[in-house]
């Protein structure tokens, strides 16, 4: 399926954001400063890209497929633990946002939120993204038929238009480009 290789591919761009997060990290460990254009660029990207561009395709295309299509063990299974660890995400990077505007008001004990609630979505999204290409995706692949492979397909190609791909991928692997030549300079 085309569009299994499409997350595949996106979630290759999420995993360098996730370096470059850890690197942020390790500079705010090691200097005890925040470089917050950097935390908040890696927010905008993972709210806009990872979430509202990716997952969103994940969850109203290809998750729903496979709940309507392959029965409720599917969905009250792998799909809904996928889901709930998109959620989990969320979480993770509103604590992260919460962080920095604490640690902004000066609270030095925010910096310890800031490096916990960011390297705790790093790790989440590391583990989620192996089941996903490794277990969710392959398990579709063989169950779908060619038609519903097709269908799919065909879903992900119309859903272009509606979340501007073009515009956004351009957008979001600039800003990840610039965030990986900042981080490859400490």
């Amino acid at each position: 399926m085309k569009a299994v290789k499409t997350l595949m591919d996106e979630h290759q761009n999420i995993l360098r954001m996730l370096k470059v997060i850890r690197k942020l990290c390790l500079q705010t460990f090691d200097t005890k400063e925040v470089y917050y254009k950097g935390y908040y660029d890696a927010i905008d990207f993972i709210r806009n890209y990872a979430d509202k561009f990716h997952h969103g395709k994940e969850e109203d295309i290809l998750f729903e497929k496979m709940s309507s299509e392959l029965g409720t063990a599917i969905k009250q299974g792998p799909i809904y633990g996928m889901l709930a660890e998109h959620d989990l995400g969320r979480l993770f990077v509103q604590n992260l946002e919460e962080a920095l505007k604490k640690a902004q008001e000066e609270s030095e004990e925010a910096k310890l939120d800031i490096v916990a609630n960011a390297t705790a979505y790093m790790d989440l999204l590391y583990r989620h993204i192996d089941k996903e290409d490794t277990a969710i995706f392959t398990f579709a692949e063989k169950s779908f038929d060619d038609a519903m492979h097709q269908e799919i397909d065909t879903l992900f190609e119309n859903a272009k238009e509606r979340l501007d791909s073009v515009n956004t991928e351009k957008k979001y692997i600039t800003l990840l480009e610039d965030l990986e030549a900042y981080v490859s300079s400490l």
